[in-house]
């Protein structure tokens, strides 16, 4: 039988698991939308290749950065995760639209699993609502 101070010891430790699994996608997404508010050189040739319009890159960008940065803040990181799940769900049907391989289909894919796992391990209530097991 576990004491509190064990049930304690693996709750920080899960939350601190949980916050370095967010930090990989956060900081791919933070970089991505960032460069799209600068458009360099390889931002506008990977958009139009997507067959966007190199007038909508900052207003992606913004939305993306923005959506970020609701995901990183406690209060709204589920408001967030849910705008970024949107945002990479596009970013899947640019891919499969233009014929894309596989990894650049699965990899938006990911990064929205690895959002989804980051913040459940760091959000009590997350898990409270969705409990993966009795």
């Amino acid at each position: 039988m576990q004491t509190d101070s064990q049930t304690t010891a693996d709750s920080k430790s899960w939350v601190r698991a949980g916050y370095i699994i967010s930090a990989l996608p956060v900081l791919f997404l933070l970089f991505d939308g960032v460069a799209k508010l600068f458009k360099p050189p390889f931002v506008l040739e990977a958009t139009v290749q997507l067959g966007y319009p190199e007038s909508v890159i900052i207003g992606i960008g913004g939305a993306l950065t923005a959506c970020v940065v609701l995901y990183v803040i406690p209060r709204t990181s589920i408001l967030g995760a849910i705008l970024l799940t949107g945002y990479l769900g596009g970013a899947v049907s640019a891919q499969v639209r233009i014929g894309a391989p596989p990894f650049s289909v699965i990899f938006p894919i990911i990064l929205g699993i690895l959002l989804w796992l980051g913040l459940y391990m760091r959000d009590r209530q997350l898990r409270a609502l969705i409990p993966l097991r009795s």
